[in-house]
């Protein structure tokens, strides 16, 4: 029994479209990983899976930390280097606008190469500029080796994510990520209490000879326990080019432009303003504590207000137990009510955090402070349920770019962290002039408003999202199918002379 053969015609082969859920911009080669595939999630063990995401979220604590670390230590750093304390503080703005800007070109590149190798060379590259930046000599080399740090650290957000993504079932992810976040958000919140500890009994420089040997440390973790995990590189469409044509097929790859280009589609834009609302928050509340908190309780040693920064941290810590569990469980329960998952499902964990506990910790927290009611313990709990309520969100919002845009997992999640550490960015830059001209009440109560009209924006993607993906999908797929048809057609119909308009000979 003979099977039938396909069609003679390469294009028309070569054009069938394969429906998907994932939201594209440019035609893509075939899916790395075939949604019917789901072997393809068991190539690691759950004990090497383990190790995998020890790796990474380690990775991911170095560039969020050392983002924070200087805010404990600015008068120092100022004192040192002969400059303000305003000045080191845009450092850090800067810091945060490389580390928003980054993603759009770490992101294709690690589609093009693989996650492993830049994971080593980002490793590496951090442990040579935190090296520089403790031994900078001026403002200048200052403001250099942090912009550079910033850019190497940010890979390790975006490639960890897409690790997670490639290893984890959808139906498992928001646990693992709820893990792998904890790493980020963490270090952002410990930062700050670590540096107020070296800076009350050494040198502010102390600070990033530690952060160097974490880097190198991650250097080594990297080289011998974080395997390739990428299902399918696109390196093999470069073999056979010519060089000129390499070129520009790795320019189209790797245009950093394909990543700024995703926010267009409505349900990552969504989710994306809601990431950047957490991150607006938690750099809005982190960064002026040493200058609200210190008058506030009349403290007067860094490692008093640094005391402080453990409360979100903390926080972070109880929702790594909760957020990623919660997310699944949602995603689950779902499933068994509708027979079929949905991406948008999972959003659904995080909007009562989202609209409801963080704005409300949020306002508590600023109007405490602005009125000095309540004493020590209650702006501490509101800090607390600040990042308890930001950890518990993430999960669901990062896991949603990986289900929507496996094609492009790691451009999705590039996509996020760019937009959300560009606020980040805004938000450190503000949030002290801001406060001494309206007051912390008042910047609070922003900041909770913007929380909740990105939680208003989840919820239209939680039951819009589908028709969203669908119009995409059917606009991109139109000109394709289109084009199928006509050549199927052709290949239908016989083929006639032009001339006597007789049947051409077979």
């Amino acid at each position: 029994m003979s099977l039938p053969l396909a069609s003679s015609d390469p294009t028309v082969n070569d054009l069938q479209h394969i429906p998907s859920h994932a939201s594209h911009d440019i035609p893509m080669v075939s899916p790395p990983v075939p949604k019917s595939d789901d072997a393809i999630y068991d190539r690691f063990s759950p004990q090497r899976k383990v190790i995998i995401t020890c790796v990474v979220s380690f990775c991911s604590f170095l560039a969020p930390m050392s983002s924070t670390t200087v805010l404990s230590a600015i008068p120092e750093v100022a004192s040192s280097l002969d400059t303000t304390g305003s000045i080191v503080g845009v450092t850090n703005a800067v810091y945060l606008v490389f580390m928003g800007v980054s993603p759009c070109f770490w992101a294709p590149i690690s589609q093009v190469y693989g996650r492993r190798w830049i994971s080593f060379f980002s490793a590496l590259l951090f442990f040579g500029f935190s090296m520089g930046t403790a031994l900078s000599p001026n403002l200048a080399a200052f403001f250099v080796f942090r912009a550079l740090t910033a850019f190497q650290g940010t890979s390790f957000l975006i490639i960890g994510t897409s690790c997670i993504g490639d290893i984890f079932r959808p139906t498992e992810r928001g646990t693992a990520l709820g893990w792998y976040l904890s790493g980020s958000l963490i270090g952002t919140a410990l930062g700050p209490f670590i540096a107020g500890v070296i800076v009350t009994y050494r040198s502010w420089r102390v600070i990033f000879w530690l952060q160097t040997a974490m880097g190198g440390l991650a250097t080594v973790l990297v080289f011998f326990f974080q395997p390739e995990t990428i299902h399918q590189t696109r390196y093999g469409e470069l073999v056979g080019l010519s060089f000129g044509q390499k070129v520009a097929r790795l320019w189209q790859m790797t245009n950093p432009f394909r990543v700024i280009k995703l926010c267009r589609y409505p349900n990552l834009l969504t989710t994306i303003a809601a990431s950047s609302a957490l991150v607006w928050t938690q750099y809005s509340l982190l960064t002026p504590i040493r200058y609200i908190i210190n008058p506030r309780f009349n403290l007067t040693t860094p490692i008093q207000s640094g005391l402080f920064y453990l409360a979100p941290g903390l926080g972070n810590v109880a929702g790594t137990f909760v957020g990623g569990r919660w997310a699944d469980r949602t995603v689950r329960k779902w499933i068994k009510n509708r027979g079929v998952r949905l991406p948008e499902d999972r959003l659904r964990s995080c909007i009562p955090f989202l609209g409801a506990v963080v704005p409300g910790s949020m306002l508590i927290y600023g109007w405490s402070i602005e009125k000095k009611a309540g004493g020590i313990p209650l702006p501490v709990i509101m800090m607390f349920l600040q990042g308890w309520g930001t950890l518990i969100c993430f999960p669901s919002l990062n896991t949603y770019a990986l289900d929507v845009m496996q094609n492009r997992s790691a451009e999705a999640v590039a996509s996020n962290y760019m937009a959300r550490y560009l606020f980040a960015a805004v938000g450190s830059a503000v949030v002290l002039p801001a406060v001494e001209k309206i007051g912390v009440g008042w910047f609070s109560t922003i900041s909770s408003v913007f929380l909740v009209l990105s939680a208003v924006g989840v919820h239209c993607t939680v039951f819009w999202g589908k028709s969203w993906r669908d119009k995409i999908d059917g606009r991109r797929t139109r000109p394709e199918t289109e084009k199928v048809a006509s050549l199927q057609a052709a290949a239908a119909t016989p083929d006639r002379d032009v001339d006597n308009h007789k049947e051409a000979p077979v």
